[in-house]
Order: C-alpha cells, then sequence, then structure tokens
C-alpha cells in the first residue's frame, strides 16, 4: 500500500501532454459527460441515469473525505449485488481509498479476519448482512444499507450529507492500489489481492473486446460483485455507457423475467449459474442472442447444446483472483459452429490464451521451461502482465513464491496445444473451486479435526454436475471416539461458510506415505478413475 500523503495532482503528469494515469474512474466521467440521459443502473423499480450516478459517486467520495478517509485507506463493503456496491467501485478510489468487497457468503469469524488483516477504517453492511457482523463487536464506523433508496436509508443519508461535485484526484501513480480482493489461498488464511488504478483499466477493456461490449450493452449480475471486483465489469460496462441491472440474489425464474423485460445482452457465472438458468421451467429460446461469460469449468457438451437451443453464446474465461478474475479466453472461430456438440465443447473446454490486454500464458516445467506443444505433456500454468496482482497485501514472502521466476505460478497444472491454447487438466494446490468459489481444503481439514473425536483428516475435491468439484472429506477417529458424518458437517459449519463444508464424510484408514505423509493425490484419484481431467 502506499502511504497516506495527500496530493493534488490530476490525472495528467504535470508536463507530459502525452500521458494521464490510468484508473476507471475515469470512465464514469465520460460516460456521464457523453450519455448524461442515459441509464446506468437498475434495481427493480430505481433507475439512474449516469448523470445521477455520477453525482451519488461523487456524494459518496466527498463524505469519505469529510469523515476523515486518508489516501490508500481501505474501505469494506459487505453487501449483494445491489446499487450501493456499484457505486463502490468509483466513489472509494474517486475517494483516494481502497475499496474491500468482503464475500457475503463468509462466516462471521472470517470476514473478522479479513476486516482486521486490511486495517479497515469503515465497513458499509447490508441490512440482511448485519447479523454476520453483529458479535465482532468492531470499533470502526458502520453504516447500514438499507438498499431503499428512501432518504431514510442510512446509506442514503450518508450521500445526502456529500457534495454533488467531483472530487479533486488525489493519485499520483497508475500503479497506486485501488482494491483488495480475499481469497483464501492454501493455507486457509485470508490473503488480500492487491489490484491497481492501472490493472482495473486494462481489464475492464480486455472485458470489453473479449465480451464484445459496447453502448447499447444491458449486463445483469448474476456474477457476485464481490469476487474479483465482478471481474471488473462494474467498471467495464461504465466504460462503453452500458446499463447494469442488479439482482440481490440469483433465482433463475427472476433472471429469465430481467432478461426479457430489460432487454438483457450479457451475464457471467460459474456453469451452475448456466445449468440452473437452461434447466429452469421458465426457459425459453430467445430472439436475440446473450452473450454468456463461463469461468470456474469449461460448458460441457449438454450444457452447450442446451445453451444454443436457448440462444445463448457462451464464452469460456480462466483466471483467478490474482489476475483480476479472467486473464484468457477459449477464443472461438467461426468454423467450430458447424461441428457436432461434442467437438464443439471440447474445443471450448480448452481455457485458450490471454486477453488482448494481458501477455499470453505458459505452460512451464519445474525449471520454467515451456513444455512441448503437443496437448500431452502437463506443466504449471504461468502468467505476467497487465492483469496480474500487484501482490498480496502485508505479505512479502508469499509474494514472492507466487511471482518466482519473473510469472506469477497459478498451481494449476494443464498441456499447451499445438494451436497455442492451454488446457487445465489437474490442481498443483490443494484448492477446490466450488460453483467459482474458492475452498482451501487445508482450512477446511483444520475446522473437522478440531471435532474432539477426529484424529485425522483429508480433504479432496471431487466432481460434482451441479457445483463442478465439491470437498469430501476422508476421517479416521480416535480410538474409543464416535462421530457421525452428519456430526461432522454440522461442526465443519459451525465454523466456517457453509459452502465450504463437505457433503459427504468417508470413515477409516487414511492411505500414506513411508514416512507418514497422506497421499491426498491417491484419494483424488479414486474419486476421479475414468476421468481424463482433475478438475471439473
Amino acid at each position: 500500500m502506499h502511504d497516506n500523503k495527500q496530493s493534488t495532482t490530476m490525472h495528467a503528469q504535470p508536463g507530459k501532454v502525452y500521458r494521464s494515469e490510468l484508473t476507471p474512474v475515469t470512465f464514469l466521467r465520460r460516460s456521464a459527460e457523453v450519455y448524461p440521459a442515459r441509464v446506468a443502473i437498475v434495481h427493480g423499480a430505481r433507475r439512474y441515469t449516469y448523470a445521477q450516478l455520477q453525482e451519488r459517486v461523487n456524494r459518496l467520495a466527498s463524505r469519505l473525505r469529510a469523515v476523515g478517509l486518508r489516501k490508500g485507506e481501505r474501505i469494506a463493503f459487505l453487501c449483494p449485488n445491489i446499487p450501493a456496491l456499484l457505486e463502490a467501485h468509483f466513489g472509494v478510489p474517486a475517494a483516494g481509498g481502497v475499496l474491500v468487497a468482503i464475500n457475503s457468503r463468509l462466516s462471521t469469524q472470517e470476514i473478522g479476519q479479513i476486516l482486521a488483516h486490511s486495517g479497515a477504517r469503515m465497513l458499509f453492511v447490508d441490512h440482511e448482512l448485519l447479523p454476520a457482523v453483529a458479535p465482532l463487536n468492531l470499533d470502526i464506523e458502520l453504516v447500514r444499507v438499507d438498499d431503499s433508496g428512501a432518504p431514510d436509508d442510512p446509506y442514503e443519508d450518508f450521500l445526502a450529507a456529500g457534495t454533488p461535485e467531483p472530487m479533486e484526484s488525489w493519485l499520483v501513480d497508475e500503479e497506486d492500489i485501488i482494491s483488495l480482493n480475499y481469497t483464501s489461498g492454501t493455507t486457509g488464511q485470508p490473503k488480500g489481492v492487491m489490484y491497481t488504478h492501472r490493472g482495473g483499466y486494462l481489464n475492464a477493456l480486455g472485458e470489453v473486446i473479449e465480451m464484445g461490449m459496447h453502448n447499447e450493452t444491458v449486463y445483469l449480475w448474476t456474477l457476485p460483485m464481490f469476487h474479483c471486483n465482478g471481474w471488473c465489469f462494474p467498471w467495464a460496462v461504465v466504460a462503453v455507457g452500458g446499463t447494469q441491472v442488479c439482482l440481490r440474489r440469483f433465482e433463475p425464474a427472476a433472471v429469465w423475467r430481467v432478461i426479457a423485460e430489460e432487454r438483457v445482452s450479457h451475464y457471467c457465472g460459474a456453469p451452475t449459474v448456466h445449468l440452473g438458468l437452461v434447466n429452469d421451467p421458465n426457459a425459453r429460446p430467445l430472439e436475440r442472442t446473450v452473450t454468456a461469460g463461463v469461468a470456474a469449468a469449461p460448458p460441457s457438451p449438454s450444457l452447450l447444446a442446451q445453451m444454443k437451443a436457448l440462444n445463448l453464446r457462451p464464452i469460456h474465461v480462466y483466471g483467478l483472483t490474482e489476475t483480476y478474475g479472467p486473464h484468457t479466453v477459449c477464443a472461438e472461430h467461426p468454423h467450430w459452429r458447424e461441428l457436432p456438440n461434442d467437438e464443439h465443447a471440447r474445443l471450448l473446454s480448452r481455457q485458450g490464451q490471454g486477453y488482448v490486454t494481458a501477455e499470453l500464458a505458459r505452460v512451464v516445467d519445474i525449471g520454467m521451461r515451456d513444455v512441448p506443444r503437443d496437448g500431452q505433456t502437463i506443466g504449471e500454468v504461468v502468467m505476467r502482465g497487465n492483469n496480474v496482482m500487484a501482490g498480496y497485501y502485508a505479505a512479502p514472502e508469499a509474494t514472492a513464491t507466487a511471482f518466482r521466476g519473473g510469472w506469477f505460478h497459478s498451481g494449476d497444472l494443464g498441456v499447451w496445444h499445438p494451436d497455442g491454447y492451454i488446457e487445465l487438466r489437474d490442481r498443483l494446490k490443494d484448492i477446490i473451486i466450488s460453483g467459482g468459489e474458492n475452498i482451501s481444503t487445508i482450512e477446511v481439514e483444520q475446522a473437522i479435526v478440531s471435532h474432539p473425536a477426529v484424529l485425522e483428516c483429508a480433504v479432496v475435491a471431487i466432481p460434482d454436475a451441479k457445483w463442478g468439484e465439491r470437498p469430501k472429506a476422508f476421517v479416521t477417529l480416535k480410538p474409543g471416539q464416535s462421530a457421525s458424518a452428519a456430526d461432522l458437517i454440522a461442526h465443519c459449519r459451525a465454523r466456517l461458510a457453509h459452502f465450504k463444508a463437505p457433503d459427504t464424510i468417508e470413515f477409516g484408514e487414511l492411505p500414506k506415505t513411508s514416512t507418514g505423509k497422506v497421499q491426498k493425490y491417491a484419494l483424488r484419484e479414486r474419486e476421479w478413475v475414468g476421468r481424463e481431467k482433475r478438475v471439473n
């Protein structure tokens, strides 16, 4: 992070007519100037034009400064996909602060860890999520967000005390931090992934290019906005002057209704989102094509066929929290669409290559040498470039490990095809990606082992038709002790977010090496037998 020294320097560097510092905040300034009357946000009956959105963002920014925000201080938001969180993506950095958008599915303890680690100065929390923070006894200022838009909403009252005029920018360097996004990592401890103004700006433009967005784009929020800053779509849609439709929660029937009513052109999500939509009773073929970003797992042949029948066009992307969300895209070649569904899906299932705004990904061996492009030799996927994080906040050793050899190490194992596209085959890290959410196996293991009847435990990913992957726990009980699978799952749920708890527990001895190390690979192999890949 940068120090708290204030500066009145504007985005343009003194004496440099040919350069201004890149920040996605400028997207709103331009769209409010060019499209002031265009609808920027839809949320139920509420509509905000670009002129109104800019005024609300200015009020948020000015109010944050008025309460004493210093440059680089962290402002946390714990909200679903509502206008307040969208406004925070512009208002917090416009004020000179750093946005911390917290996963609304986390437990009270996990939320507390993030607030403490980030050193957040303030927390804006949605009224439905207040019970999750109430036990924390926070000593920082808390602003309740009722999501009503009414004057008596505490968030609206907070904005009303601000000024509609823009704040003079404190941005000096485009590599200043714009946000912290927390990921569990392999240790289970929260790690703050640092995004920069420059990275947010360029990755947003990457989304514009790869997803084919323009000034008539209507983007529906089915992807959690807290996840990788919504893959930078809060900034991307504003960059083109499009409309963002907010939904507090994902409900397939509501999505189909909104797609029709608002003439939605784009949405994104993990495969489970798309599966929920195509299998909903309200699913009907659309008159116009809707672009659907797919990540966390590739589309299966059956899902692809269902989406095509409904006029949904999938774009398969791949990345991590450490890469602002998507880093690569499986750019579709026109002739693929004429192929049988199975062959089409096989080609689309690959992770592809880097975004226009990124660098090409590599697959390397342990010596950082490129593996042969034969589609068979396995190596680790590494990335670098504009949409790789600046590092982990307050964790220089973890950053150095992730950046060894001058590249970001994804922890994903893959192959390199002759046409240059990469394809994942397995995970090097003990991370499960379930419905687009990261789950640390070590974190789950620690929660289960804390039960007094458990001697030892190993957790691995198993394939799941709905969520892609789910955790399964293998447990050895202490001699003379007893506990049921339901007991251990409940124990785990009491300590972690519910989506992290295993659905299945198998009791017995764990396979080990001669030195006593648990062979988790053997457990994974058993669960994934008959499958070419060890990721789903």
